[in-house]
């Protein structure tokens, strides 16, 4: 788990009700139990401060870090796709980006994969096809420096579903359920402190169905196959988070304590 994932985890999941802020210590001391020591936290949150994700703020308990509107824009909609809080009607065109990529290297590779983590795949070179025209496009362009023409269409022949990976994906929900009992498993058995226990494994297993947001475009059901196995996998990953959560947010309020009070 690398730190600048760890720390949008932390955001996304535990921070938003706090008003996406904390000071360094609580969050060194939040990310420890996951195996992230501080000095990879603080060389993280310097990057996300340079990259328009975390900027400085005075706090009560210290010197802080808060999620930009960028990030917050970001950490929202990741996590109603995480949760299936989203669940938009197909109208049956997709949505094509023709982009025209910056000359950085560098930058084309994040904008790859942005576009891919924004539910698009890549159908022909500069081309890109999702199944909905995601809000997020444009800042993920701007950031990149690249400009693009978009179109939809309802008539693409051969379907563009190949365009994924689907058999991987399949493979991935499929074999989901086991993972997810093993890793919380393992969790629970590794730290002596309860909350801290079930902190670490609830953070594991977002941190882990996160992934399935880079991999996952939410293709709507019309253009699956009718055993797609996501929805069980989702059933099995809603309700492990549900069972940790109580104790997890126990473990966050030790760690903040002047945000004890922060709704869940």
């Amino acid at each position: 788990m690398h730190a600048r994932s760890a720390l949008f985890d932390l955001y996304g999941d535990h921070l938003r009700a706090c008003d996406s802020q904390a000071p360094v210590a609580a969050l060194v001391r939040l990310l420890a139990p996951v195996g992230i020591a501080a000095p990879a936290v603080r060389t993280a949150i310097s990057r996300m401060v340079m990259q328009g994700w975390l900027e400085p703020v005075a706090l009560p308990d210290g010197r802080g870090y808060r999620a930009t509107d960028q990030a917050t824009r970001r950490l929202d909609e990741a996590r109603a796709r995480i949760y299936r809080r989203r669940d938009e009607p197909w109208d049956g065109h997709w949505h094509l980006v023709l982009v025209t990529y910056p000359p950085d290297r560098s930058a084309r590779t994040r904008l790859r994969a942005d576009l891919a983590y924004l539910g698009y795949a890549e159908l022909a070179d500069t081309v890109w096809v999702g199944p909905l025209a995601s809000p997020e496009l444009d800042g993920a362009l701007g950031r990149a420096g690249a400009t693009a023409r978009t179109a939809r269409a309802r008539d693409v022949d051969p379907s563009p579903v190949d365009a994924w990976d689907l058999a991987a994906l399949r493979t991935s929900y499929a074999g989901w359920p086991a993972a997810a009992g093993g890793l919380v498993a393992d969790h629970l058995a590794a730290h002596n402190d309860p909350d801290e226990a079930a902190f670490a494994a609830r953070f594991h297993l977002v941190h882990e169905w996160r992934k399935f947001l880079f991999a996952d475009p939410g293709l709507p059901a019309e253009v699956l196959p009718a055993d797609w196995p996501r929805d069980e996998a989702a059933q099995r990953f809603a309700a492990e988070a549900e069972r940790l959560k109580p104790a997890a947010d126990r473990f966050v309020a030790r760690c903040l304590p002047s945000a004890a009070d922060c709704p869940a």
